[in-house]
């Protein structure tokens, strides 16, 4: 008899911007049972660390092919935060903070709504630069992907 429970997929983030705001990258580490995916990516123009914090789960749980359980590790208290105990609020608020301002990323909070109620998700924290290698392996993604973002915008026709 097979354990219905799936394997839980353990995925870490991380955003980078050099300078905030200015080009940013974002990463992540998805790992199953002994699969492990690397993504990685940026943005040339004007972006924010916020952005590419937010950026990094939207993508990791967008790679998921299927419902699955998952655990986020982020080293980022506002995607923490702002997932597990804000957004309810500001989606019901007509997307308004409580001091009745707009709500900053809205496009990226609604997009990492959709992309989380597919799946069941735990978010956790965890300190940044501490030493998790998963951690620093999303921090190294983020820096590739804003490198490689830079880069091609550099070579790349205007």
């Amino acid at each position: 008899m097979s354990d219905p429970t799936p394997p839980v997929v353990v995925i870490h983030t991380d955003g980078a911007c050099i300078p905030n705001p200015g080009p940013g990258g974002w990463g992540a580490i998805l790992r199953q049972g002994s699969h492990a995916l690397e993504l990685c990516g940026g943005e040339a123009g004007e972006t924010t660390n916020n952005r590419m914090e937010l950026t990094a789960p939207i993508r990791a749980l967008a790679a998921l092919k299927r419902p699955s359980v998952v655990e986020i590790h982020t080293d980022s208290t506002y995607v923490r935060n702002g997932i597990t105990t804000w957004v309810e609020n500001w989606s019901r608020n007509g997307w308004r903070t409580s001091a009745k301002q707009p709500v900053k990323n809205v496009d990226l909070w609604q997009q990492l709504q959709v992309e989380a109620e597919k799946h069941q998700v735990e978010w956790h924290w965890i300190k940044g630069h501490a030493g998790h290698a998963d951690n620093e392996l999303a921090d190294r993604l983020a820096a590739r992907g804003l490198e490689e973002a830079v880069a091609a915008a550099a070579v790349s026709p205007h």
